[in-house]
Parts: C-alpha cells; sequence; structure tokens
C-alpha cells in the first residue's frame, strides 16, 4: 500500500509539472519574431542618460528564450546585446550578454506578464555585482526590458536602463 501511495504522489507531481510547462511555452511563444525600439541607458548612476534604439530577434521555442539584438547609442556606437533563459516552471534561469561583452547571470520567476530576474554581473558595475531586470510584456506587440540598480550612495533603486520594443 505505501507503494502505491509513493507512485501516486510521483504520478500527481508529474502530472502539475507539465501544465506549468506549457503555460511558460504559450507565455513565451508570442514573443517570436523580430522587435525594435527605444529607449535610455545610464552608463553610470548619477550619469547623463543616453538614448539609443535597439532591434532583437526572439526566438522562444518551448519554454526557452533566445534574444538576440544589438543597441545604437551616440550616433556612432552599437553594441550587441544577447540573453538566453530557460523556464522551470515559473522558475526561469540563464545568462545575459550586454554592452560589456561580459556573460551575466539571470534568475529569477514570472508573476503575470513580467518575468522578474536577479542579475549577478560578471564584473562590478555601479559598485557592486547586483541589480534586477524585468522582462514585461504588454500584449503580443509590445515588450519593455528595465533593469534597476541600487544607488550606494543614497541607498535607492535607480532605473539603469529602460528599452521599449514593438514588434515589427
Amino acid at each position: 500500500m505505501h507503494r502505491q501511495a509513493c507512485l501516486l504522489a510521483i504520478l500527481a507531481g508529474l502530472c502539475t509539472a507539465i501544465p506549468a510547462a506549457a503555460d511558460e511555452a504559450g507565455f513565451l511563444q508570442p514573443l517570436n519574431g523580430n522587435w525594435t525600439g527605444t529607449g535610455k541607458v545610464l552608463r553610470k548612476i548619477g550619469g547623463a542618460p543616453i538614448n539609443v534604439s535597439c532591434k532583437f530577434n526572439i526566438s522562444a521555442p518551448g519554454s526557452s528564450i533566445s534574444m538576440k539584438g544589438n543597441c545604437r547609442g551616440l550616433l556612432v556606437v552599437n553594441r550587441p546585446i544577447s540573453a538566453e533563459l530557460a523556464a522551470r516552471g515559473t522558475r526561469y534561469s540563464g545568462t545575459y550578454i550586454g554592452p560589456s561583452g561580459a556573460a551575466s547571470q539571470l534568475s529569477g520567476t514570472r508573476q503575470g506578464s513580467v518575468i522578474n530576474l536577479a542579475v549577478r554581473w560578471a564584473r562590478p558595475v555601479n559598485g557592486d555585482r547586483n541589480a534586477s531586470m524585468t522582462i514585461r510584456r504588454q500584449g503580443g506587440s509590445q515588450l519593455t526590458i528595465e533593469t534597476i540598480d541600487k544607488d550606494r550612495t543614497s541607498g535607492k533603486s535607480v532605473v539603469t536602463s529602460e528599452i521599449d520594443l514593438r514588434r515589427q
């Protein structure tokens, strides 16, 4: 009898895990395609924001997402940017390669239409290696990517980049 109870518990766990993966695939799949947009980026907290224009190609097969693109600022600076995320249930993990070219670690969860991620920079940025990133889906044709860092002087959270994208 104990063996049957264990088997039922395992099967119940597997059955509940499958819809979670399907939910993430359903959330991510509409992001497939080409996206362009504009935004602002701070090179350092307290500095002047730089206007950027960005282009991304997003591939979202199943419960993973790959974002590859570039952002151009100051008319001459063009930097590749990419992110690779995989979902297990509503938990996400992966890497982000920003303008520095170094791979940083991402981990977090999705709540509603927002993926909330902790960022562990490859090297110190604004005095430490920690920040946060959100990827907010707004319907099927808008996407906002935002990074937030802490100002070590004031202790306040500062938006260090905000990019608004539209499907092409």
